[in-house]
């Protein structure tokens, strides 16, 4: 054997390091309801309170090692002295994304962590500005802990495929 031998096979066995590229981001809907200007509520007694829900979706592209992730965000405020909403901000925000090198089986949470987190100061820039734009103070959103959802997701969905009389352990 001679050392081009040698020094190529350890090359050939390495596994292929997992890489990721953002292809494009976009938003696919945008919403934002100024409800107090729609209704014209009195401000002067107004103590908002700002809710965010968070859900994330992913599919595989007609192209080898290409998926799109979606991340939609519903932002709403309500005033918490008469429960009359002020807004509603809705955002689907979506990235292509090339990933290579990750295994099958960690593909999905790839897709469900790592690619959200990537689009997510886009989103919270997109926000901040809409809800100022609307005439209200920019909504920062904190960041998301997107390994919490996943894992809050994979909890809803395994109690949900359990069957109704099956055993809680």
């Amino acid at each position: 054997m001679t050392d081009e031998t040698q020094n190529a096979a350890p090359e050939a066995q390495a596994p292929q390091q997992p890489r990721m590229q953002i292809l494009a981001q976009f938003i696919r809907d945008l919403s934002f309801e100024n409800v107090v200007a729609q209704k014209g509520l009195n401000t002067a007694e107004v103590k908002p309170e700002v809710s965010v829900q968070v859900s994330i979706d992913a599919r595989k592209r007609n192209v080898d090692n290409q998926y799109e992730v979606i991340t939609k965000y519903k932002v709403s405020s309500k005033n918490t002295v008469n429960d009359a909403n002020l807004f509603l901000c809705e955002l689907e925000y979506a990235g292509a994304f090339l990933v290579e090198g990750v295994p099958e089986e960690q593909i999905h949470p790839f897709l469900m962590i790592e690619c959200p987190r990537m689009l997510f100061p886009f989103v919270r820039r997109i926000i901040s500005d809409v809800t100022r734009d609307g005439g209200f103070p920019p909504v920062n959103l904190d960041p998301v802990d997107f390994v919490a959802l996943y894992r809050q997701e994979l909890t809803r969905r395994a109690q949900t495929e359990r069957p109704a009389d099956a055993p809680v352990s």
